[in-house]
């Protein structure tokens, strides 16, 4: 059953193979609430099945983050971020229908990575180490991981976000542009089948640089959702 975004205060994102722990919510809720207002999202720590942090969903530092930012994270038991992943992430309603839903038609890849940076450009956001959720991935996800065919849409969706400009600012983007090309090249490095990662490269960058993604209303209508009813 769809939920009315107007009705809700805060939302709960989970991917579909997250288990939260039991305290996970509680610890959620006394981080947004011990830091007031202008929080815009509290992203919680996860863990692999073994309990270690899967690299991949630690949220990103904003690097230029003020002491008064770094002060208020810490009292609410955490510290700043710039992005952070779909796993489990606390959302305040408010800041979804300011600055919009997820970007639908990137199907994988960097949804959440546009989403959070975006929301965050205009608000705050936390980490909090103390709300655990478990994410049971087959393997562990660490940046090394082979994307295989899905580098496609790795590549396309970065190109995406850069050239809308409402995620990052053009010094920051050009920063995450930096960061960017060095992962795709250890992803290459790693790579059991670097052919198809080169024809992913290859691809995600025609595509990525002639199209844009279509608006998520429009997505969302193509599979029977009419999202003015619920938005």
């Amino acid at each position: 059953e769809a939920v009315d975004v107007h009705e809700a205060d805060l939302v709960w994102a989970m991917d579909d193979d997250t288990v939260p722990t039991e305290t996970a919510l509680a610890e959620l809720l006394a981080s947004y609430l011990a830091y007031g207002p202008g929080l815009g999202l509290v992203a919680s720590r996860v863990v692999w099945t073994d309990g270690r942090d899967q690299p991949r969903n630690i949220p990103r530092d904003p690097g230029r983050a003020s002491k008064a930012d770094r002060r208020a994270a810490h009292a609410a038991g955490g510290r700043p971020i710039r992005t952070a992943s779909f796993v489990s992430l606390l959302i305040e309603a408010a800041a979804i229908r300011q600055h919009g839903l997820p970007t639908a038609d990137f199907f994988i890849w960097n949804d959440d990575f546009e989403f959070t940076a975006r929301l965050l450009r205009h608000s705050k956001g936390i980490y909090a180490p103390k709300a655990v959720v478990v994410h049971k991935t087959t393997e562990f996800g660490t940046k090394l991981v082979d994307p295989g065919e899905r580098f496609y849409h790795e590549v396309r969706n970065k190109i995406w976000v850069f050239r809308a400009g409402e995620a990052f600012g053009p010094v920051e983007a050009g920063m995450r542009i930096g960061a960017a090309l060095r992962n795709w090249a250890l992803f290459y490095r790693h790579s059991r089948n670097q052919a198809a990662m080169r024809k992913g490269l290859h691809k995600g960058l025609r595509d990525g640089l002639r199209t844009r993604p279509r608006a998520t209303r429009e997505v969302l209508a193509e599979a029977g959702y009419d999202l003015a009813a619920h938005w």
